[in-house]
């Protein structure tokens, strides 16, 4: 009886583990902030940008059959939002960049359904741990005389650093969001991964303008 237990629960380990597999991923991220109100900084108007970033984390799957798991991820990322304003006046020029840093750590967990044996396609709910927030602007793409712009920038370094203290006050340290993707084997345990991430929180505490954070990412992966 013993022997037959023994080798039971060995082959139920087995089986577990054939239906779980863990893996890695990493790649680029594009963030932008959505808000119910324009931007503006010193009285220029400002327009909305991608931000550019990366992520890194590992991921555990388990398969309940041959169409349908459950995935959860561990990332950290490096998201945030983006604004450009032009300034003219009396011939001259030069584009404000105002950066908003906002790196997390990401807790994703996933439905999966298998569409054919490479490609599947999920959602499901996430939440994120901020983990830091930096402000920086600075003047770039000028015909001032770089003299000019060099001392304006020096100036914004001493403002950036205060602002980046109210910036971070200001905003809430864990979000949540919605991810919605596509995942495809390429070659044995190699992937590619690609999904967009509607925010749900407003990242503003002080603030009624509800500012959201949502992201594009696609990455390369491998599965153990």
């Amino acid at each position: 009886m013993k022997k037959l237990f023994l080798v039971g629960a060995v082959a139920l380990f087995g089986a577990m583990n054939a239906q779980t597999k863990f893996g890695v991923k990493a790649g680029y991220t594009n963030s932008q902030f959505s808000s119910d109100e324009g931007m503006e900084f010193e009285d220029v108007k400002m327009d909305k940008k991608g931000k550019s970033g990366f992520f890194v984390g590992g991921f555990v799957e388990h398969m309940f059959s041959e169409k349908f798991a459950l995935q959860g991820e561990l990332t950290y990322a490096a998201l945030g939002g983006k604004y450009e304003g032009k300034i003219n006046d009396s011939g001259y020029y030069a584009t404000l960049v105002t950066d908003f840093k906002v790196n997390q750590i990401i807790i994703p967990i996933s439905a999966k359904y298998y569409v054919i044996p490479n490609l599947a396609i999920y959602g499901g709910p996430n939440v994120g741990f901020t983990v830091s927030n930096e402000f920086e602007a600075k003047f770039k793409d000028s015909n001032l005389p770089s003299e000019a712009i060099s001392e304006a920038n020096s100036y914004l370094s001493e403002y950036n650093s205060e602002a980046s203290k109210e910036f971070d006050k200001s905003l809430q340290k864990t979000t949540f969001g919605i991810q919605l993707g596509a995942e495809y084997n390429v070659y044995k345990g190699l992937l590619v991964d690609a999904r967009y991430n509607i925010g749900l929180t407003d990242l503003d505490k002080g603030s009624e303008s509800n500012t959201k954070m949502h992201y594009f990412q696609i990455g390369l992966g491998y599965k153990f």
